[in-house]
């Protein structure tokens, strides 16, 4: 099996064309629309809410613009988040039927949504009835697909946790990565590979569903003594991944490898699509929050070299980590700049429910998967009964109802950048050329595929900035007379004439507001 040594971005696979300038946007569903008033969101109120992911039509802005959505386990599990399933074939009764499911999915590809679910593979939940039957009776054909120890060993696990856990019903141990709830499966075992399989062929044909988001892969196997990233999870993740897309051609599979860049770049390039890049999304924050860009682009820059623009995954934080607007202290305008700055990356971008409108959320878990605040009404317009969760302290004055009417709110901003990923072909799915600014706190940047070329460029710093300029390698652009155009109406179009190749102190706008993002679109004139 190969592995990333030796990989280069232009010979590598490559992801489904449908990723290309796409966004995908990461939805809990108990938090997101409650339809029957029950403090639970639900698949109904999801379909119901589809229209402001996206409303199907390509010349409206009025949605968000979204092409993909990953929703958070839906299937039946005794905890609130689900990442610990009793049965992998039935949708939570908290969140609807397998009938629901289907009719959701129906509406979402009406639209031009494909639909991504939560694949949790690494373990099931103790109350499973595999995982019961296995702990009862030594002579079930279950045994095997867990790890047992007549005597506790005394390894421990990836982060020097107790991973060996005390069966209650006789003297032995049981193995479990996450906690004792959440038992793992033995892949050393051909069943349990077979039956993944098949719950993924379920997915895929009965379901309607267009991949996976798969949890925590890096801890499938333990061969060799090796707790995370070992041999067998790759050769496993390359197996499950070629048996994806025999199933259905145009799937994608993005993974959870919460780890350096070096580590993520392993786990490439025939193994699954892509991996959330979770490097990029630290420096995206580090740098709108201290007001500097030296760095910024260095993990972005290195996949680059790695693998296909298409098969990376940037994302500014998810279900697990405090929101952007949180981590920036509360300030709106930089959550706003940060998000700009995610939409400008190559790859497919994933954006957390509500952080297109700057929700607020820091641990515990629970406060980080809070209602989606629509409105300024009873429980943010999430349920007309009690939530489930209390929601943020500030769900009635940050809403998509009050973001709609300010063209300035970070929903607005969001919009035009999702459906300007879709229409501008370099800022899609364009090779990123990174340039050199005249001051630490700007980033500037070059997106080119074919003849299309943007520029973007961001002022990270709470001050007014003047006559930046900025400058390029020789390669960057060639010679000749371009127009330059903005494509978030920032000024007039202007001409430039570059005698030699590359940017030599190009001076973008006389000045750069504060915390605000830039898009220009370059021409070459004949």
């Amino acid at each position: 099996m190969l592995v990333a040594a030796g990989l280069n971005a232009s010979s590598a696979q490559h992801a489904p064309k449908w990723v290309r300038g796409a966004t995908c946007y990461e939805i809990f569903v108990r938090s997101f629309s409650d339809s029957d008033g029950d403090g639970v969101g639900d698949l109904k109120g999801l379909t119901a809410k589809l229209d402001y992911i996206n409303d199907g039509n390509p010349r409206s802005d009025r949605s968000l613009g979204a092409r993909c959505v990953w929703l958070m386990p839906i299937v039946e599990s005794p905890s609130y988040h689900g990442y610990d399933a009793t049965d992998y074939y039935r949708v939570a009764r908290a969140y609807g039927t397998n009938e629901d499911f289907k009719r959701f999915v129906a509406a979402a590809h009406r639209r031009g949504i494909r639909v991504l679910v939560d694949m949790v593979l690494n373990h099931t939940s103790n109350e499973h009835p595999w995982f019961q039957a296995a702990m009862r009776d030594t002579a079930s054909p279950y045994r095997n697909w867990y790890r047992w120890s007549a005597t506790k060993p005394d390894s421990k696990g990836p982060w020097g946790q107790d991973v060996w856990y005390k069966s209650p019903v006789r003297d032995e141990y049981y193995y479990a990565v996450f906690w004792s709830g959440m038992p793992d499966l033995d892949y050393e075992t051909p069943a349990v590979r077979t039956e993944v399989k098949k719950i993924a062929r379920f997915w895929l044909r009965e379901m309607g569903v267009d991949g996976f988001r798969l949890d925590a892969v890096p801890f499938l196997m333990e061969d060799g003594g090796k707790l995370a990233g070992s041999r067998g999870t790759h050769a496993l993740l390359h197996d499950y991944a070629s048996y994806v897309r025999s199933v259905k051609g145009d799937a994608y599979t993005v993974g959870e490898v919460y780890d350096s860049l070096g580590t993520v770049l392993t786990y490439y390039p025939d193994q699954l699509d892509s991996y959330f890049a979770f490097e990029l999304a630290d420096s995206i924050i580090a740098a709108v929050r201290d007001g500097r860009g030296r760095g910024m682009l260095a993990p972005a820059l290195r996949l680059q070299r790695g693998v296909p623009n298409d098969r990376t995954s940037p994302f500014l934080r998810n279900h697990d980590q405090p929101r952007t607007r949180t981590e920036l202290g509360g300030d709106m305008r930089k959550a706003r700049l940060a998000s700009f700055l995610l939409l400008t990356m190559p790859g497919l971008p994933f954006v957390y429910y509500g952080e297109e409108i700057g929700m607020i959320g820091a641990k515990p878990d629970e406060r980080l998967r809070t209602p989606m605040q629509w409105t300024s009404g009873h429980a943010g317009g999430f349920t007309t009964g009690t939530p489930w969760e209390a929601l943020q302290d500030d769900s009635s004055t940050t809403t998509v109802e009050a973001e709609e009417r300010d063209s300035s709110s970070v929903l607005a901003m969001n919009r035009r950048m999702i459906h300007l990923r879709s229409r501008v072909a370099a800022l899609g799915d364009g090779t990123l050329v990174p340039l050199r600014a005249s001051h630490d706190g700007v980033t500037a940047y070059l997106r080119r595929r074919g003849s299309s070329v943007v520029l973007v460029v961001a002022n990270l710093t709470s001050e007014a900035l003047e006559g930046i300029t900025l400058t390029s390698d020789a390669r960057a652009l060639p010679a000749g007379r371009w127009s330059v155009r903005s494509l978030l109406g920032h000024g007039k179009t202007q001409q430039i004439i570059i005698r030699t190749s590359g940017l030599n102190g190009y001076s973008p706008a006389r000045t750069l507001q504060p915390l605000e993002g830039y898009v220009f679109a370059l021409n070459r004139l004949r």
